[in-house]
């Protein structure tokens, strides 16, 4: 066995570039995602087999727990809370990382130059680590999801950090010693206070960054392994972080530029910390009835449907689906726009979608969906704001030059909505004045579940 653990390695990373590979189209994704996950379980059984592993007791039930536990957690969590879990997972990744570089730390008695590459490993796993578990209490609504700041938080955050790098240091030339702890304790400090003044409609950025940065001190840990015993181990970890921490980065730039922002400002600005002013609005507000929405869409024909994250909240993707179903009954054309953003993670709506039963190709991004709501009869907002508001075009706007959905340029738009209030950046939608929208107000899922039985009466 000992002579096909290190093909076995190899093999295993092979399969971990092709599920990258297959996860980059939606109709092959579940498959890219059982073949990283086999080549994951074929990586850790093989681990038992390295010659002179230590330990095994303890291993075999770290495993076991870790396992049921992961199991346990996919198959109870509801779709729609799929980001926190999602956070905490980044989060026990970058922690696992900081764990194989304090054990490195502490089995050195010298410094080299691979230790160096254990100590990078363990500040960014363990900020990825504590800045996750802060992502999962906000977007599990255990703590505010606003902005948390304080005075001279800046400051103090870049201290933090600097204490913690010279702390690194002070390891690196002591070879282990009292320096560990303070070491570990002020990245994870760091990581806490990074994430604090980063408000809850940002987290889609943030996941994807903590993700680039668990894969990268991963990869680091690798490289750290790389003159020990670890032998194809160590590679498949160089690579498999390598690759994690380059599409992790990739996304988190594509993210940032969907709301215009540059990643710093995501990160530093505390945005949505205060409740902006957008200026007076003109115009007021116009509800519709149930009955007349439903005619509104029976008798177009073309419909685009946007949603955002009061949809996941309402869980009212299934109703969606089932609205999707009675118009195209009655031979109305129906297609989906989804902003980059629209969610708590990328591709979050998406997902929901899929998971009711939506056909992939009715989904569409917004360069794809814009060029298209001028010839929608109706376009369906359910719990979407921000990312659906015409402010964005104008000059002075907390929104502006954030690209959005261009739905006020239909023919009509239908706002769900539950109430009256405002949009993350804390301003009024001026899509909700236009003399085209109507508003119809209520919990989403109810709301459309209504508006399905009217169409189908017609």
């Amino acid at each position: 066995m000992i002579d096909f653990i290190d093909p076995i390695y190899i093999l295993t990373i092979l399969f971990f570039v092709l599920a990258l590979q297959r996860m980059s189209d939606p109709k092959t994704a579940r498959s890219g995602i059982v073949y990283a996950g086999a080549a994951m379980l074929v990586a850790v059984l093989v681990t038992f087999f390295v010659p002179g592993i230590g330990n095994l007791p303890w291993i075999v039930v770290g495993t076991a727990v870790g396992g049921f536990l992961g199991f346990y957690a996919a198959k109870r969590v509801k779709m729609t809370d799929m980001p926190q879990m999602v956070a905490i997972f980044n989060g026990m990744g970058g922690g696992a990382a900081a764990s194989i570089a304090a054990v490195e730390l502490v089995a050195y008695t010298e410094s080299t130059g691979f230790l160096s590459l254990a100590v990078a490993g363990g500040l960014i796993g363990s900020v990825s680590f504590s800045g996750s578990v802060i992502a999962f209490l906000k977007l599990q609504g255990w703590m505010t999801q606003r902005s948390v700041t304080f005075p001279g938080q800046q400051p103090t955050n870049i201290a933090v950090l600097v204490v913690a790098g010279i702390s690194g240091g002070l390891l690196l030339v002591f070879a282990g010693g009292f320096w560990l702890w303070p070491f570990f304790l002020l990245a994870l400090g760091y990581g806490i206070l990074m994430t604090l003044p980063i408000g809850g409609a940002d987290m889609p950025v943030v996941i994807s960054m903590y993700n680039a940065l668990t894969g990268v001190a991963v990869a680091l840990d690798g490289f750290a392994l790389v003159d020990t015993s670890a032998g194809a181990a160590a590679y498949a970890m160089i690579i498999a972080g390598t690759l994690v921490g380059a599409a992790g980065s990739f996304l988190t730039i594509v993210m940032a530029r969907a709301m215009n922002r540059s990643l710093a400002n995501v990160l530093f600005a505390a945005y949505g910390a205060k409740v902006e002013e957008g200026g007076t609005v003109s115009g007021a507000l116009k509800p519709i009835d149930i009955d007349d929405a439903a005619v509104m869409m029976a008798y177009a024909s073309k419909v685009i449907i946007t949603p955002g994250y009061g949809m996941a909240v309402a869980q009212a993707q299934q109703k969606v689906k089932e609205l999707m179903d009675a118009l195209e009954s009655k031979g109305v054309t129906v297609k989906f726009g989804i902003h980059p953003v629209a969610g708590r993670m990328p591709g979050h709506m998406n997902v929901l979608l899929a998971e009711a039963g939506v056909p992939y190709d009715r989904l569409f991004d917004q360069e794809e969906i814009n060029p298209e709501f001028p010839s929608a009869d109706v376009v369906v907002v359910i719990g979407a704001n921000d990312v659906v508001n015409p402010a964005a075009r104008r000059a002075g706007s907390p929104l502006q030059g954030m690209p959005i959905l261009d739905v006020d340029r239909s023919k009509n738009v239908l706002v769900l909505k539950r109430g009256q209030g405002k949009g993350f950046a804390g301003i009024e939608n001026e899509l909700f004045y236009k003399d085209n929208a109507r508003l119809l107000y209520g919990d989403a899922q109810e709301t459309v579940a209504k508006l399905v039985q009217a169409i189908k009466k017609l």
